[in-house]
């Protein structure tokens, strides 16, 4: 890693974007700036947002799950695989194996059948 000042301001790191990121979006939510500054502040949210997403991305693939414990005491760890949390959520949960009755027509009100009113 390199100790050079100049890239370490230019990339913040993923508190100081998030934080700039939030702040971007008061100021465009209140509107009290002009359009050009408007637009400047949507396109520096961007790249912001860019950043963020990158930065994520770059830690999710150096997560490791802790599966268990070999012989010697050791961690055994497996790969992170990346899953939506609704979809792995949904793959948790056990399926009902109850099933719904059969829903009855609605019995005919009157003995002789539908009837008009006139």
């Amino acid at each position: 890693m390199s100790n050079d000042p100049s890239t370490a301001e230019t990339t913040p790191t993923f508190e100081q974007a998030l934080q700039c990121l939030e702040q971007i979006v008061r100021e465009l939510e209140e509107g009290r700036i002009g359009l050009a500054e408007a637009m400047q502040k949507y396109e520096q949210g961007v790249v912001l947002l860019r950043q963020c997403y990158s930065m994520l991305d770059s830690a999710e693939q150096r997560i490791e799950l802790l599966t268990g414990v070999d012989a010697d005491g050791r961690a055994i760890t497996a790969e992170f695989e990346h899953t939506d949390s609704a979809t792995q959520a949904a793959q948790n949960q056990p399926r009902s194996r109850r099933r719904s009755a059969k829903k009855e027509s609605c019995p005919d009100p009157t003995p002789e059948g539908p009837q008009s009113l006139f």
